[in-house]
């Protein structure tokens, strides 16, 4: 098979997804694309470029398009609307991909399109009427959210169950019931955290506004 970036950036990508991000480096990657170190350097200046490409394959599956569609007038898609729809696309990228998570996030961003995908949500956020000074914090705080649950999606659907809690402890045990099965999944604590986080911004904007 001939090596480009497109295929090198594939093979870094399930590398990371098999053995996490602290498997990711010239040399394991080699390896795993059967060629030697030096050949990669055709591809890619280093490391640090193989993460930035990486995360613009994931910004590619983020949908932004919806935020163009906010207007200041009351015909236009609502900014909290167009906020819900970007945090579940940004899920639904991540959570195929839950060990890039830390990756990413402590790996200084350069990669253009990941710009481009800030200055669209900040762009309708402002247009939504918030203030230009909180945008960043209200992206960021969805952005966080939406990160964490990432990592809950994957999680054991036996991360909590009342069988481990034993006898000792009655409350965790009465809400594990599986009465409550369906309100305590991580979909559908995804659901009620987004939804509940973003009630709290619409709040948020007109105490300011």
């Amino acid at each position: 098979m001939r090596l480009n970036q497109d295929r090198l950036v594939d093979a870094a990508l399930a590398l990371v997804d098999d053995l996490g991000e602290e498997s990711l480096s010239m040399r394991t990657l080699a390896a795993r694309v059967d060629r030697q170190v030096s050949s990669l350097y055709n591809h890619v200046s280093g490391r640090g470029e193989l993460i930035e490409l990486m995360r613009a394959r994931i910004v590619a599956g983020i949908d932004v398009q919806v935020f163009s569609g906010i207007e200041e007038s009351s015909e236009s898609v609502p900014w909290d609307r167009a906020l819900e729809l970007w945090a579940r696309t940004y899920l639904r990228a991540f959570a195929d991909h839950p060990n890039l998570i830390r990756l990413l996030a402590t790996t200084s961003i350069r990669d253009l399109s990941t710009y481009e995908m800030y200055d669209s949500v900040i762009g309708g956020l402002r247009r939504g009427g918030w203030p230009q000074g909180q945008t960043v914090a209200v992206m960021r705080s969805v952005e966080a959210y939406v990160l964490g649950s990432a990592l809950d999606i994957v999680a054991p659907v036996d991360l909590i169950t009342q069988e481990s809690a034993g006898d000792r402890f009655a409350e965790i045990r009465g809400a594990l019931d599986p009465r409550f099965g369906e309100n305590s999944s991580a979909v559908a604590s995804f659901e009620f955290g987004l939804t509940s986080l973003i009630q709290g911004l619409k709040h948020r904007l007109e105490a300011v506004s």
